[in-house]
């Protein structure tokens, strides 16, 4: 539950669809982020031309009637500055110093290097899929010209980032690596929620009520299913019952509206 009224919101997701995930881990994440929170808000397409910060997520915030929304930007920073309002809760206050790195490395593991061999199975290994779904609004020659644009500012990121300097088996197998560790941590988890007799969802770092890192890691499951521009990842995930069954829990108790996932 909210801690106060919130202002009325819309979560710009970059995608026209209602009512279902987006291939953006950070948009799943921003939006898992406040119905956990239990904060009611519109969705709306929104632009990278029109964001803050040039990228999606982001929110317009109606602080007054009639006033011009104030529009907040990154995923992170947005949920940082709610709780700092009184908005929503801080879902870490009560971690331990140790239990804060955890939830802290789960996170980084995920946004910070996942990410990027994510970034490289769409736009590089799937460049025409991701750019006819990602770009699908626009007429065809306009698409043509600004997927080539974004295909070589990624290319160009990811080398100089280091994604692009390994081979496909190599990245591949840094992706597994990835799942794995996250998948042994909700192994871990769900045991312990079934010793305790908890039904439900079981939550990453193993209590009985979900962190930061919870919105992260169902936020990068959420992008990966039904994803025609990463089939590799989606392979991976599916390959993973434990995974499979966490995210079935929390779209069960959080976004029973949403369309699921074939299963």
């Amino acid at each position: 539950m909210t801690s106060k009224p919130i202002p009325p919101l819309t979560l710009h997701r970059g995608f026209p669809a209602r009512g279902s995930y987006v291939p953006s881990p950070f948009v799943n994440k921003l939006e898992t982020r406040l119905r956990i929170g239990g904060v009611p808000y519109k969705v709306g397409a929104g632009s990278v031309f029109k964001a803050p910060r040039g990228k999606i997520p982001y929110i317009d915030v109606e602080r007054a009637p009639g006033a011009t929304p104030e529009q907040l930007a990154d995923s992170t920073l947005i949920t940082r500055r709610l709780v700092e309002e009184g908005y929503i809760a801080d879902l870490n206050a009560g971690l331990t110093p140790a239990e804060r790195a955890t939830d802290l490395a789960v996170r980084a593991l995920l946004e910070d290097k996942l990410y990027f061999y994510q970034v490289r199975e769409r736009w590089i290994d799937n460049y025409y899929v991701m750019r006819d779904n990602a770009l699908s609004a626009m007429p065809f020659f306009i698409r043509f010209f600004i997927g080539m644009f974004a295909y070589r500012s990624v290319k160009a990121r990811l080398i100089g980032q280091g994604v692009l300097r390994f081979t496909d088996d190599e990245a591949k197998d840094a992706r597994v690596e990835v799942w794995e560790s996250v998948n042994a941590l909700l192994v871990d988890s769900r045991n312990k929620a079934h010793e305790a007799g908890r039904d439900g969802p079981f939550w990453i770092l193993g209590g009985i009520s979900p962190t930061e890192a919870d919105a992260t890691v169902f936020g990068f499951v959420g992008a990966a299913l039904d994803c025609a521009q990463a089939p590799t990842t989606e392979q991976i995930v599916r390959g993973f019952p434990v995974i499979m069954d966490y995210a079935r829990r929390i779209h069960d108790q959080y976004f029973s509206d949403y369309k699921l996932w074939k299963e």
